[in-house]
């Protein structure tokens, strides 16, 4: 699975933003798509992801992000949005996306996100 992710940049506190990623290839039903995070000096935090397949799709946030961070997919397009409210410097990181089946545990390259105060 490749994964392709857009959005992010500098935004000024306060402010929203949307990630996006894509992903190819997919051959599995059942998946979880997300998001984590590495600010720079810390250990990356995984922050939502949604899980796929079943009756219904699940989505789970950290406490950091729960009530400002929104997930949401694109079914056709196998892509997920992350939405990014009421952003503030700690917010400030690479954002990577993520990919896990049980054929395959893949990663995106990773996209800045820089909130200025």
């Amino acid at each position: 699975v490749q994964l392709v992710e857009s959005g992010g940049g500098l935004v000024q506190s306060g402010e929203s933003t949307t990630l996006s990623c894509t992903a190819s290839e997919v051959t599995s039903d059942v998946y979880t798509m997300g998001w984590y995070r590495q600010a720079l000096g810390k250990q990356r935090e995984r922050l939502a992801a949604i899980v796929v397949g079943g009756y219904s799709d699940s989505k789970l946030y950290a406490d950091s992000v729960k009530g400002r961070f929104t997930l949401s997919r694109d079914k056709a397009e196998n892509t997920v949005y992350l939405q990014m409210d009421n952003l503030n410097p700690e917010d400030t990181a690479v954002y990577y996306c993520f990919f896990l089946s049980d054929e395959t545990y893949s990663w995106g390259q990773g996209t800045p996100v820089t909130v200025s105060s």
